[in-house]
C-alpha cells in the first residue's frame, strides 16, 4: 500500500503519541523519581566547573587508552569502584529544541510503522489485522529500542519499568488508531452487459 495513502494514520499516531508523552511527563509527573537528586550538588557542579570538562558523557573508572588497564593502579581503581556514568550537556536544555526532536521522533516512527503495517496488511483488513502488525512495530520501537543503553550506561530499574509503561500506551494507541484509520478496500465497478 503506498505509504502517501496512510498519511490520515501517521498525522493521527504522530499527535496521539506526542500527547500521551505530554501527559505523561508533564501532568502525571510519574517520571519525576526516575533520575536521583544529587545531594552533594553544589560540589559536583563546581567540580565539573573546575575541571573544564567539556560536553559528552563520561564513564567512571575509565582509561584514554585501553592498554593503561594494564597499569596496576588503574585496575585497582576500576576493582574499587564505584563506577558510573554522568552526562554534561553544552547548556541549558532547550524545552522547544526538545519537544521539536521529540515530535520528530513520533513522525519518524509513525511512518515506518504505516510503511511495515502497509507491506503486511492491505487496505480493507480487519481491526485486528492491522492492530496487531501495528503494535508490534510500535512495541519494538517505543519499548525495546532503548533498552541496550540502559543496560551498559547503568539506567536505573525504576526508569526501566517507567519507560516500558510508555511504550507499552504508545504501542497500543498507535495500534488503535492505525486499526481505526486503515483505508477500506477499493470497490471494483462491475460493468454490466
Amino acid at each position: 500500500m503506498p505509504i502517501l495513502e496512510l498519511w490520515v494514520p501517521i498525522a493521527a499516531v504522530t499527535a496521539a503519541t506526542f500527547f500521551l508523552s505530554f501527559l505523561m511527563w508533564a501532568a502525571l509527573q510519574y517520571h519525576r523519581a526516575d533520575v536521583a537528586y544529587c545531594p552533594q550538588q553544589d560540589e559536583v557542579i563546581d567540580l565539573v566547573n573546575s575541571s573544564g570538562i567539556k560536553p559528552g558523557r563520561y564513564m567512571f573508572p575509565n582509561c584514554a587508552d585501553h592498554a593503561e588497564f594494564k597499569n596496576p593502579d588503574k585496575m585497582a581503581m576500576y576493582n574499587k569502584g564505584p563506577w558510573g556514568v554522568i552526562d554534561i550537556w553544552a547548556g541549558k536544555p532547550s524545552m522547544g529544541r526538545n519537544m521539536a526532536l521529540t515530535l520528530g521522533y513520533f513522525v519518524l516512527v509513525s511512518v515506518l510503522v504505516a510503511y511495515l503495517t502497509g507491506l503486511a496488511r492491505p487496505a480493507g483488513s480487519s481491526f485486528m489485522e492491522v492492530f496487531q502488525v501495528a503494535t508490534t512495530a510500535a512495541f519494538l520501537a517505543h519499548v525495546l529500542g532503548g533498552i541496550p543503553e540502559g543496560i551498559w550506561f547503568g539506567k536505573r530499574t525504576r526508569f526501566f519499568l517507567t519507560d516500558a509503561i510508555d511504550g507499552v500506551i504508545y504501542a497500543l494507541a498507535t495500534g488503535v488508531v492505525f486499526a481505526l484509520l486503515w483505508p477500506a478496500a477499493e470497490v471494483a465497478s462491475v460493468a454490466t452487459p
